[in-house]
């Protein structure tokens, strides 16, 4: 019975963290680029299956109990999102695989796949989130001389252009193993070990941007099942302790 309320508790704890997942999904859904976060959910095996300390149930009837469920490592979908058209001679769409390479704090390397981009006071190609500089192939940042950021655009290879002149080439980045990217906030990623490959064809739609790969009606839906889930637990944590307080109470004294 007090296992019971161990587990119950256990599905409250995976139940808020689904939770919380979704509703920052939720919170980025306008946010251009973002690739939705997903729970996984495992089954805790139970001690008597564990064998911890070289301890056995003390009825083998309990060998075959689940102990409850746990929370994995978050995953991140790499789905790309839909493609909206802007117009806007400095926003660009990653159609196909990969991240634009960025300067992150501290003059780290980070990766992004939101393309709206800009020109800072001092000339250089930034993202309009964040402000952080956009490199280049060979990992420089990109300048626009003052008096051609009236007329900077980038085309549909990732070129930096003044009219027919190239200002620079957008670096286009990919890596062998997604699971190994994290996020790190303002909707920059960073590589944890995974091997990385300059993309030199990325295929890019110009004046477009990616739109978050959240789908808000499965989002809801999800966080519906979500918090009935939490409220069912919740009621089984309920019912245990007042059993267990009849047990206790009741049945003692009738003895």
């Amino acid at each position: 019975m007090v296992y019971g309320i161990y587990q119950s508790a256990g599905g409250l704890l995976v139940n808020q963290y689904r939770m919380e997942v979704l509703a920052n999904n939720l919170a980025n859904v306008e946010t251009p680029g973002f690739k939705q976060d997903l729970t996984v959910v495992r089954e805790r095996r139970a001690e008597s299956a564990v064998g911890l300390a070289g301890l056995e149930a003390s009825d083998p009837r309990l060998k075959g109990m689940t102990g409850g469920s746990w929370v994995a490592p978050t995953v991140t979908s790499f789905e790309k999102g839909s493609v909206e058209t802007t117009d806007r001679p400095l926003d660009v769409a990653l159609t196909g695989e990969g991240f634009f390479a960025v300067e992150g704090p501290g003059g780290t390397e980070r990766y992004t796949r939101d393309g709206r981009f800009a020109v800072n006071e001092a000339g250089e190609l930034v993202t309009v989130a964040g402000g952080h500089r956009v490199l280049d192939e060979a990992g420089a940042a990109i300048v626009v001389p003052r008096n051609a950021r009236d007329r900077v655009r980038i085309d549909a290879g990732g070129q930096v252009m003044d009219g027919d002149r190239m200002l620079g080439q957008l670096g286009v980045v990919d890596f062998d193993d997604p699971s190994r990217l994290r996020k790190t906030g303002s909707n920059l990623i960073e590589s944890l070990g995974a091997k990385k490959t300059v993309v030199t064809d990325a295929a890019m739609q110009p004046g477009a941007i990616e739109q978050s790969s959240v789908e808000p009606t499965h989002a809801m839906v999800s966080m519906i099942e979500v918090n009935r889930a939490y409220q069912m637990n919740a009621t089984l944590i309920g019912l245990a302790d007042s059993t267990l307080g009849r047990a206790v109470n009741d049945i003692a004294r009738i003895r």
